[in-house]
């Protein structure tokens, strides 16, 4: 017991004095951001014509953003050098740029490509009337090549293969067109989800072989956020608030789904491993607030109330559940991205981000109960930890351009590393990284080739849980689905994109599964499939 008390006690300390570190980086934030000390956040709007050309370069530019969606972090300024690739699940039109005072409200940015870009005319005309609306669809099939593992405990292991997919619906409103309300836009997401993911039938529960899989409450139309956001100082400072995505803002980058595996799309699965953390298409009521002190930098903080079940049909089946009664708890994610441009012509860009994430939210622990004995294997009162918390740096940098070819052609290299807490998580940490080259081929400025692959440790409290019921027998009740020790599993994935017509993308995809869920007792596992995505309008 003693033991045990001493546990609870430095959790109980490095929850009060995190909490403490995390308010005080807030306020200086808020000061840093606003303060008439920092002049350079209210320098003057820009003139109509930067407007204009700085809209016009956004929409040669739109790509597959997961939050590019503000001149704050514009297509044009914040964007990988394959932003004009065709775009992913994830695409938001970019807000107007603030228009000078006494000028008329800019028009919202055309939107990515698209197989009727006119719709008739409607679509150009709600821009023209500060009302963006894109529809698209995405699409994932994998299969497996070889038979499952079998053996006493491996019973619900079989052949086969499944398809999943998404049809979404983005639309942003733009009031200074509607109402006059100078910078100020809302956002909404709703998304139709169906299928299955074949990882799991050859046992692995850790990273779906099809990313798009899950949440989406097998309803016609699931809410994924909903939200209004403020833009101010020309755009370099912006505040948001509603029903926002936490992972669509925080630890997030546009090439991520330039993959399929749920390892790297649409984000490293180590940075999602929290329940609680908002991962599309699940939301929770949020602030947040984004700084832009140079152009080459952006720092951003905010709150995410954590709630009960967000994956869940009882509790989030539509997303439309909006009452504050399954509140558990706060996150305060902290990020930081320094966007350099590297070369003798500085046209080889790179994106640097670290970030830091405190929850204020009472988890199990991942071993132990209160009487300092392992929970899945002698019972008792699951060991409750105050709080927890996740670090990581992430990045992508362009190594070179391709001679002769367009601007966005070129090889880039991403990679990262997450780590969290040991003693709440199932992942302590993930390193992966990635080589991305577009328009490698001569005559296909669009296709893409890709090559990625990530190592996710198992932390120990988890894998020590499973040795401990593994060695007493007790197959029946593992976490997390095992079927045996977790300490390891690996992912590597290829890909080759194909840009078939405006606003339609194909790409045959091979994934293979070292230690199907973390366990080396499954036999290795290769996937082939493709993913298809479908832009309407």
């Amino acid at each position: 017991m003693f033991k045990n008390r001493l546990i609870i006690s430095n959790s109980t300390g490095r929850s009060f004095y995190a909490k403490k570190i995390c308010k005080k980086i807030l306020y200086v934030f808020l000061i840093y951001c606003v303060s008439g000390g920092f002049p350079f956040l209210f320098a003057k709007d820009q003139t109509q014509t930067q407007t204009q050309t700085q809209t016009k370069a956004q929409a040669q530019n739109l790509g597959p953003q997961q939050n590019a969606s503000t001149p704050l972090n514009s297509v044009q300024q914040n964007a990988p050098p394959q932003s004009d690739i065709a775009p992913g699940i994830f695409t938001t039109y970019p807000a107007p740029p603030l228009s000078p005072p006494q000028a008329a409200p800019s028009a919202i940015t055309e939107g990515p490509p698209s197989i009727f870009p006119e719709f008739f005319g409607m679509t150009p005309w709600l821009r023209k009337h500060g009302i963006g609306f894109h529809f698209d669809n995405t699409n994932e099939y994998a299969g497996a090549l070889q038979h499952p593992t079998r053996g006493p405990h491996y019973g619900n292991y079989r052949d086969g293969s499944s398809n999943a997919g998404q049809y979404s619906a983005n639309l942003i409103v733009d009031w200074e067109h509607l109402a006059g309300i100078k910078g100020f836009v809302t956002r909404m997401t709703t998304v139709g989800r169906y299928g299955t993911t074949a990882n799991r039938m050859f046992g692995d529960w850790l990273a779906h072989s099809s990313e798009i899989y899950g949440g989406g409450g097998n309803v016609v139309v699931h809410l994924v956020s909903l939200y209004g956001e403020e833009s101010l100082f020309g755009g370099r400072f912006l505040i948001a608030g509603g029903r926002m995505s936490q992972m669509s803002d925080f630890a997030s980058s546009p090439i991520f789904c330039s993959f399929q595996n749920n390892s790297f799309c649409g984000r490293p699965k180590a940075a999602a491993d929290s329940t609680y953390y908002g991962s599309y298409p699940a939301a929770t009521w949020a602030f947040r607030m984004k700084g832009r002190p140079r152009k080459d930098l952006y720092i951003q903080a905010g709150v995410y109330f954590a709630e009960n079940g967000i994956y869940q049909n009882y509790q989030h089946r539509t997303g439309f559940k909006f009452n504050g009664a399954n509140i558990v708890g706060y996150e305060i994610p902290i990020e930081a991205q320094w966007e350099p441009h590297f070369g003798p012509h500085h046209d080889l860009p790179g994106h640097y981000k670290l970030g830091f994430v405190y929850d204020d939210v009472r988890r199990a622990d991942n071993y132990y109960n209160t009487a300092g004995q392992s929970y899945y294997v002698y019972g008792g009162k699951q060991l409750m930890r105050n709080s927890s918390w996740q670090t990581y740096f992430m990045f992508d940098q362009k190594l070179m351009n391709y001679p002769g070819r367009s601007k966005s052609a070129g090889l880039t290299f991403m990679g990262g590393y997450i780590y969290n807490s040991p003693h709440t998580a199932v992942r302590d940490f993930e390193v992966y990284g990635a080589l991305l080259s577009q328009g490698l081929i001569p005559g296909r400025p669009e296709d893409m080739f890709g090559v990625a692959f990530s190592y996710v440790s198992i932390a120990p409290g988890t894998r020590d849980t499973t040795m401990a019921m593994v060695a007493a027998g007790k197959y029946s009740g593992m976490p997390n689905h095992a079927t045996g020790v977790q300490t390891n599993a690996e992912v590597l994935e290829v890909d080759y994109s194909i840009n078939v017509m405006r606003g339609v993308t194909f790409r045959p995809d091979f994934q293979y599964y070292i230690h199907p869920n973390g366990q080396v007792g499954l036999r290795n596992s290769a996937m082939l499939g493709f993913k298809s995505y479908v832009s309407l309008f």
